[in-house]
């Protein structure tokens, strides 16, 4: 009792059926290339060779004084950017980030050099004003910004 050959394909073992499988998966996976590539892309840029002064930011999206850094951080992003650069790095989504920079808590705070190297680390909330405070204690001259912000 053969299987008439109108049917041999439509047994989940054949290569047709997985070939067809694997085609309909084609747009999630292109969101999952493109979502990797934006991550190690946003990741790559914590580690690229600055031309200013770094602030790194690790921390987590629902830790609640990761949450109250947010507006502090996006304030220094849009009125420092000038002066020097600063890059958060959800750590629950990108653990490894939490495990290269050594951290034992959140958020943490690292500032590194133009060059590169860490000067610097904090562990737990830090306000607007002890950042610029830490950046010149640390030798580098931050200009106030001229438009209000969060502190």
């Amino acid at each position: 009792s053969r299987m008439p050959p109108s049917h041999c394909c439509d047994s989940p073992k054949t290569p047709t059926h997985l070939i067809m499988k694997l085609t309909s998966l084609r747009p999630l996976f292109l969101v999952l290339v493109s979502f990797f590539v934006l991550t190690a892309a946003q990741l790559g840029a914590a580690d690229a060779q600055p031309t200013l002064p770094r602030l790194v930011d690790l921390g987590a999206g629902k830790c609640i004084p990761c949450k109250q850094m947010k507006p502090i951080l996006d304030d220094l992003t849009r009125n420092y950017a000038d002066q020097f650069t600063v890059v958060f790095i959800d750590v629950w989504e990108n653990r490894a980030e939490g495990a290269k920079y050594g951290i034992r808590m959140i958020p943490t705070q690292i500032f590194f050099s133009a060059d590169g190297k860490e000067l610097a680390r904090h562990e737990g909330f830090m306000a607007k004003k002890d950042i610029l405070a830490k950046w010149k204690e640390l030798g580098v001259e931050v200009k106030e910004s001229v438009t209000p912000t969060a502190n």
